[in-house]
This record gives C-alpha cells, sequence and structure tokens, in this order.
C-alpha cells in the first residue's frame, strides 16, 4: 500500500517547475518512510540477537560463577562498574583486536554481558563469525543483575 501511494504521488509533478506540490511532497517522504523503515530494521543490526546466540538470566549466571571459574567479559562502553568476577573490560567494537584473550578452544563458554544486552549482542556477532560457538550473553544486562539484587558492581 505504501508503494502505491509514493507511485501515485510521484506521478503528481508539476510540469513546469517539475516540483512537488508541498503538501504531496510531505506525503511522498512520509510514503518513502512507511517503505524504508520496515525493511531496514530486519538488516541485520549489529544490536539483534544473533540466532546462535545463548542468552543467560542474572541468577543463572551467578549460580555459573558460584560453581565454576569463568570466562566473564564486560563489553560495555564506555567503561561502567563492573559485576564482581569480571575478568577483562573490552568495548563491544573491539573484541575483534582482543583475541588473545580469549581461549584456544573455541568451543570453551565466554560470558559477555554490558548494561542492557544490546552490546553484548554485537561482541557476540564477531565472536560467532570468529568461530567461537559457546557464547552467553548476559539477559538485561547489569541493569538486570542489579534489579535481581545480585552483588552490586564495582570498578
Amino acid at each position: 500500500m505504501p508503494a502505491l501511494l509514493l507511485l501515485r504521488y510521484m506521478n503528481s509533478v508539476d510540469p513546469i517547475t517539475n516540483n512537488l506540490p508541498r503538501r504531496r511532497a510531505g506525503k511522498v517522504v512520509f510514503g518513502l518512510l512507511a517503505i524504508l523503515v520496515p525493511a531496514l530494521a530486519g538488516t541485520g543490526c549489529g544490536f539483534m540477537r544473533p540466532d546462535q546466540l545463548q542468552m543467560i538470566t542474572p541468577a543463572a549466571l551467578n549460580q555459573v560463577m558460584q560453581q565454576s571459574d569463568i570466562l566473564l567479559i564486560d563489553v560495555h562502553t564506555p567503561e561502567q562498574k563492573h559485576i564482581p568476577g569480571t575478568d577483562h573490560y573490552i568495548p563491544f567494537y573491539r573484541v575483534g583486536s582482543h583475541l588473545d584473550i580469549f581461549p584456544a578452544n573455541k568451543q570453551s563458554p565466554i560470558y559477555l554481558y554490558c548494561k542492557s544486552g544490546h552490546m553484548g549482542n554485537w561482541a557476540a556477532r564477531t565472536l560467532l563469525s570468529l568461530g567461537y560457538t559457546n557464547i552467553f550473553n548476559l539477559e538485561g544486562g547489569s541493569d538486570a543483575w542489579l534489579a535481581q539484587g545480585l552483588p552490586k558492581p564495582s570498578l
């Protein structure tokens, strides 16, 4: 429907000035937005959760941390207070340039978090593209961790 609307008004250009009448120009812009916004929404934005990414709740992450030594990385930028037990801080957009801190075994579990989860998704996308297969992202990020009353982050 928006495409038909756009075509209808595109054909109504003033033949003398080669301009759209003002009221129609706004409708053309609206028509373009109606077409482009939904199309761009599914373009693989880095902040969208990759299909292979495993999400972990704050309570489950806390339990895993109590039971074993894990690799926990804060990928939020700017740097924030870290959940106790965090091993490294790496901005989400620099994960690919710090491969020396990641395990050689690409099936080893890696736990990521940021403030809300979106930057963790981006970092996970990078690690998955590099062949790592066992990536976890903290669902809701450190905000969810705090909301559940788990140990307070520190610097």
